[in-house]
């Protein structure tokens, strides 16, 4: 019996050991303090520190990382108690290098309305001009051909006017900032809202 004893005992030990051995093995990383929407910059109030159990399959991005995520970009909506990957957060400034922004003034029904938000990949479609016949060449559309389309980004959406209409800064390519600001100016823009990501 006093043998029983003594391995119940060590047991008891060994497996106290092993599970004092994987609470100390914790490392401190970045989490969400408060709820930052997709394409918001990340503040420094927006981040906390977090005491997290070391797991090979994840990747937190470290404590001492924090000045590299302040000033980012959420690409998705991030919640209270998420831990920061690199994979939700854009470069700061949320645009490329190469990257141009146009300022679109659109009217009331030629964009979503309360549905566009930094970030947003939408289709600038353009229109055909006032009194154009909608069978002629030209930009636009064409008979039965589909209207032209400028793939683009939201940078930042204005506050609606006394009539509606709001200007929305979008972000393209540059081989398409001349034409979109081009059709822009003429009024001859509407957007439309691609699909949002899954978790944004």
């Amino acid at each position: 019996m006093p043998v029983l004893l003594m391995l119940v005992t060590l047991i008891g030990a060994l497996g106290g050991a092993v599970v004092v051995a994987r609470a100390g093995n914790r490392v401190d990383v970045l989490a969400v303090a408060r709820d930052v929407p997709v394409g918001q910059q990340v503040t420094a109030r927006d981040v906390k520190v977090v005491s997290f159990a070391d797991d090979p399959g994840l990747s937190p991005i470290p404590a001492t990382q924090r000045a590299s995520v302040v000033g980012q970009r959420a690409a998705v909506d991030l919640h209270p108690g998420e831990l920061f990957t690199r994979k939700q957060l854009r470069v700061r400034g949320g645009l490329g290098d190469t990257d141009q922004v146009v300022g679109v003034e659109l009217k009331r029904g030629f964009v979503p309305r309360d549905e566009l938000r930094p970030g947003d990949k939408v289709a600038a479609v353009v229109l055909p001009a006032q009194g154009t016949d909608t069978g002629s060449t030209g930009s636009g559309v064409t008979g039965s051909e589909a209207p032209d389309t400028i793939d683009a980004t939201v940078k930042s959406v204005g506050t609606p006017d006394s009539t509606g209409a709001l200007v929305v800064n979008l972000a393209v390519a540059p081989a398409d900032g001349p034409l979109l600001a081009t059709n822009a100016a003429a009024k001859q823009i509407a957007l439309v809202r691609q699909p949002r990501q899954s978790g944004s």
